[in-house]
């Protein structure tokens, strides 16, 4: 456990160093900080990075189902600071939320219940020499009711008199509340040259991926994605569905699935591969969130039979 948050936490400040002379700033590749001045931000956060704060981890399997996630704040300046830079933070501010609710009306997010987190270090100081700081959210999945949609806003409040980013102040960390966001075992196959069901076997060498990490991503409380594994540039399933309560029971019921269209014509389309048949549930199991899911690619030259596994 010890190595591997060292080794998030070192993934994470090699990301910031990345960020600090370019994220400030999109409309440059190069920006010149001796004009733009000092700026204290929260690296990959805002409106921008909206879907990454989607709270998606498993949890711990204690009672409360903790989950960790980190943070970083960075301050972005031509030179270190010559002096230790105090940087304090607003949490769970309900203006925050009921403002990203009226410009967004995909999901109205419900402020996440004071019990449900835990956010003790609301100040940082970085010191003279420095500029990135690491911070500490939990949250406990297990108090929140998984059919409602949570937000905790971590904004940016004072930075020593520096300037606070507009763009990247505030983590909108959130939860959807959709029944089969989180992690799961993802398995890729491909076999080549078919266009209806591959005969019993192997699938084609080096066209196999098993046990990889995957994420359902939600984007609403009845539709979610997830991504294929090839061409490996990330094009999205986008699955949708009803769900149905009486009592106690859930139901689940109209699954569809499709690709995101954006991503075929942006990504697929320009490297010549076309969609040869539309992908439909090869195995459609809610009660053990499972989902398989089959299409079939064509890529200018050759036929692709293409499966993807996303189950626990």
């Amino acid at each position: 456990m010890k190595k591997k948050l060292i080794s998030k936490l070192s993934i994470l400040l090699l990301l910031v160093c990345g960020l600090t002379f370019s994220s400030c700033l999109k409309d440059s590749r190069f920006v010149d900080f001796s004009k733009v001045g000092t700026i204290v931000e929260l690296p990959f956060s805002g409106n921008t990075y909206f879907g990454s704060d989607a709270v998606t981890a498993t949890p711990d399997t204690t009672a409360l189902g903790v989950i960790t996630q980190q943070f970083a704040v960075n301050i972005a300046s031509p030179t270190a600071p010559t002096t230790a830079t105090t940087i304090t933070f607003s949490v769970d501010d309900p203006a925050i939320v009921t403002t990203y609710n009226a410009s967004n009306s995909a999901v109205s997010y419900l402020p996440m219940p004071s019990n449900a987190y835990s956010f003790t270090q609301t100040s940082v100081t970085i010191p003279a020499g420095q500029r990135t700081a690491i911070l500490t959210v939990k949250f406990y999945k297990n108090l929140l009711d998984p059919s409602k949609s949570y937000m905790l806003p971590i904004a940016i409040k004072s930075a020593g008199g520096l300037n606070i980013s507009t763009n990247l102040g505030i983590h909108y960390y959130h939860f959807i509340g959709n029944d089969f966001a989180g992690v799961d075992v993802w398995d890729y196959r491909r076999y080549n040259g078919f266009t209806t069901a591959p005969p019993p076997g192997t699938p084609t060498s080096g066209g196999t991926a098993l046990g990889q990490v995957g994420k359902i991503n939600p984007v609403t409380p009845t539709e979610f994605q997830m991504v294929t594994g090839y061409n490996g540039q990330g094009v999205r399933y986008d699955v949708t569905f009803t769900r149905s309560v009486a009592g106690s029971v859930v139901t689940y019921s109209n699954w569809a699935v499709t690709f995101v269209p954006a991503d075929v014509t942006g990504i697929w389309l320009p490297a010549g591969i076309t969609v040869a048949q539309q992908p439909v549930f090869q195995v459609l199991d809610p009660a053990n969130k499972t989902f398989t899911l089959q299409y079939v690619a064509f890529n200018g030259t050759a036929y692709r039979y293409i499966i993807d596994s996303y189950h626990p």
